[in-house]
């Protein structure tokens, strides 16, 4: 790529005498097989990285040298290499904007008053833009900090991370038994009534969090000048400085201190876990302490902090593990330098790398993380939306302004004002609006398929249940899920003491009667008559108890394959009257059933069962597609669910209702839809019949519409449903 030598600006530094400042400090890394040196201010805590021949450049700037002469020297020894007038201006006001840089230029006391205004205008500006993420600063922690290190080193090693493994591993080990209820409490963990104590768990696990980063960067020599609090989402977390990691030579230790936090706030999760599964039987505020701990300290730490498409841990572990600096903001400017190159044609355009592999990391993560950004301003502002309608309507007004207007402006500011487009001003700016056109008209006019999915079941027309007649105890189980039974096969086998004795009891009465009337009838014809009537009611109670007897065996009400719960799981147990066994379902009768949430059903009231196609695809046989017919949707919606696989309990996706002992149950209304037919399709194999509780995918082909439309829809019917229009 070709780079401009001279620059016209250059008579404005050329004979300026400038130097470091003797405070500032230099520590040499390694990127990438390449020396760097960072160049760091304590009083301003600013940090600046350069490179080889930058560094050898600012070297010669002593004070008595001149700018141009430093730059020819540095010329005749690097050749190529060397910046040229541009890059060694961009480089002087870089430094220099950053305080890192003296000159003879005076007065230099008013530029450093200005400087700094300018640097905490800029800061303010940028906690407007990043309003999500608010910081307050409250006090210097390194007294406390120097305090609490020498305590923890024995523990700061290979050994004391060994160590920490294992226990995590052992206390989620002690989870795995209890994971249901686990999952369970997590609703109730976010209701109301427990805010207050999930605030103070969360700060208090925070602090925690935080004291291992400062920790950590002490114990290998770095400074903690800063302690605050920051709104993560309008909720407090504390935070500190510990940017002078940042000049550490060694990229392991960088990456230990990015990673202290998480290490120290895993820890106290394994305590909370420990905690919660002892105190389980007992409940009470303990338990749900440990329960609130377990959670901030795990989930929280788990998705945020060590996710790295944000500026959290995660994002400096990962430039640290890629050994690509300040990874963000050259990811932007790699693909700031794509367009300006490759869309608009622009020759004098500077890239944030040369190297081929370093250049294809930062495009995909500029590319995933400009994604995430848009990904997580809408789910976090629905959820505020959804909790505290005003506010998070308010954030998202002042989030998507500073998000994506402001962009929007400082491309305008570039298209009107920038030197870069001096001979292509014209063609860039219509180059632009061009883009925007066809932009705007490709996602707003051209019709694009619109396809929704659902997940749903093979279900039976014919379901018979199977239910006790008599109480008794289970003895035996003939059947399991999946078998075909025929009508009156066995199910299981009941035994009942109680019932038996007293049968044999009923026969024994009926014998003494027998004699009895039989002696009556020598004697007394007539009373004879009075004693065999009784005979006849004490035959009709043990015919009675008989047919109860022979009731314990519970039989098949009908022909098909038995589904539902396991009978097996009753061996031993008592079961009374009316018990349900299992279902006995018809296999060559079946529709499918699935269930929507009111947005994604709205569509349906909306184009009728006719206005739109439906492709079914089993789960067990993927590359199936079938087509369905007869769609109906229940003009209700209704909690309890056509299958417990659509609920938690059976792995669906809609939440169980608390005092649910069925797993059909979800804990809000859904609506149900049915294809009432499917067209068979036939494979080498042979025919595919779908077995009931079989689940399967439909995919639903609506009317085709602009992008623009679909996506305004679905995001009406998202808001409305997160804050329950």
């Amino acid at each position: 790529m070709d780079r401009p030598t001279f620059s016209p600006f250059w008579h404005r530094v050329r004979s300026l005498k400038a130097r470091l400042r003797p405070h500032v400090q230099v520590t040499r890394q390694h990127y990438r097989g390449r020396r760097w040196h960072v160049v760091h201010d304590p009083a301003t805590n600013q940090f600046f990285r350069l490179s080889p021949v930058a560094h050898a450049l600012v070297g010669l700037l002593d004070g008595a040298r001149t700018v141009e002469e430093a730059w020819k020297i540095v010329l005749a020894n690097h050749g190529d290499d060397a910046p040229t007038q541009p890059e060694v201006i961009q480089l002087l006001s870089q430094l220099y904007q950053s305080n890192l840089l003296s000159s003879d230029a005076s007065p230099e006391t008013e530029q450093l008053l200005r400087r700094g205004r300018e640097r905490k205008k800029k800061k303010a500006m940028q906690q407007a833009i990043g309003l999500m993420y608010f910081r307050m600063r409250l006090f210097n922690p390194d007294r406390l900090l120097t305090w609490l290190e020498p305590i923890l080193r024995p523990a700061l090693n290979r050994v004391g991370l060994l160590i920490w493994a294992v226990f995590v591993v052992w206390a989620l080990w002690q989870l795995v038994p209890h994971w249901d209820r686990l999952a369970g409490g997590f609703e109730s963990a976010l209701s109301p009534s427990n805010w207050g104590w999930l605030i103070v768990v969360f700060v208090v696990a925070k602090a925690f969090h935080e004291t291992g980063h400062g920790v950590i960067c002490k114990r290998f020599g770095g400074q903690v000048p800063e302690f605050g609090f920051m709104l993560l989402v309008l909720f407090p977390a504390p935070y500190v400085d510990a940017s002078s990691a940042w000049a550490m030579d060694r990229k392991w230790r960088r990456i230990a201190v990015g990673a202290g936090g998480m290490i120290f706030e895993l820890f106290l999760a394994g305590i909370a876990a420990i905690v919660w599964v002892q105190t389980m039987n007992s409940g009470g505020l303990v338990h749900q302490i440990a329960y609130n701990m377990l959670l901030t300290a795990s989930v929280s730490t788990v998705l945020f902090n060590a996710n790295p498409l944000m500026r959290f841990d995660g994002y400096y572990i990962l430039s640290d593990l890629l050994e690509v600096p300040n990874l963000m903001q050259r990811s932007n400017n790699q693909l700031k330098h794509f367009f300006q190159k490759h869309v608009y044609r622009l020759e004098q355009t500077q890239p944030p790398t040369t190297l081929a592999g370093e250049r294809a990391i930062l495009y995909i993560y500029g590319i995933l993380a400009l994604a995430y950004r848009v990904f997580l301003f809408i789910t976090i502002t629905l959820y505020v939306m959804g909790k505290l309608f005003v506010i998070g309507l308010l954030l998202a007004i002042w989030t998507g302004a500073m998000w994506f207007i402001m962009p929007v402006g400082k491309l305008v500011h570039w298209l009107a004002a920038s030197p870069q487009l001096i001979d292509r001003r014209g063609v860039v700016i219509a180059t632009t609006l061009g883009m925007l056109a066809s932009g705007l008209l490709l996602i707003g006019a051209v019709p694009m398929p619109d396809r929704r999915t659902a997940s749903g079941v093979i279900e039976s027309l014919t379901r018979t249940g199977v239910f006790t007649e008599v109480d008794a105890f289970v003895a035996e189980v003939h059947v399991r899920p999946g078998d075909a039974v025929r009508e009156g096969d066995p199910i299981l086998t009941g035994r009942s003491p109680d019932l038996e004795r007293e049968l044999s009891e009923a026969r024994a009465r009926v014998m003494e009667a027998e004699a009895r009337a039989r002696l009556a009838e020598v004697r007394e014809p007539g009373a004879g008559v009075v004693a065999f009537e009784r005979v006849a009611a004490l035959r009709e109670h043990v015919r009675a108890l008989e047919d109860r007897v022979s009731r314990l065996v519970v039989r098949a009400p009908a022909s098909g394959v038995v589904v539902g719960r396991d009978p097996s799981v009753l061996v031993g147990a008592f079961v009374p009257r009316g018990r349900g066994v299992c279902e006995i379902v018809d296999p060559g009768s079946t529709r499918v059933a699935a269930v929507l949430t009111q947005d994604e059903a709205a569509w349906h009231f909306d184009l009728g069962g006719e206005g739109y196609g439906v492709e079914i695809r089993p789960w067990s046989r993927p590359s199936l597609v079938l087509r369905g017919e007869g769609v109906t949707v229940l003009p209700a919606a209704q909690t309890r669910m056509p299958h417990g696989s659509m609920t938690f309990a059976g792995g669906g996706r809609f939440e169980n209702r608390p005092d649910d002992r069925t797993g059909l149950l979800a804990r809000d209304p859904q609506f149900v839809m049915r294809v009432a037919s499917y067209e068979p399709v036939r494979e080498a194999d042979g025919a595919w019949a779908g077995q009931p509780g079989e689940r399967v995918t439909l995919r639903f082909t609506l009317p085709k519409r602009p992008l623009l439309w679909q996506w305004a829809e679905r995001l009406h019917k998202l808001v409305q449903g997160r804050i329950e229009l």
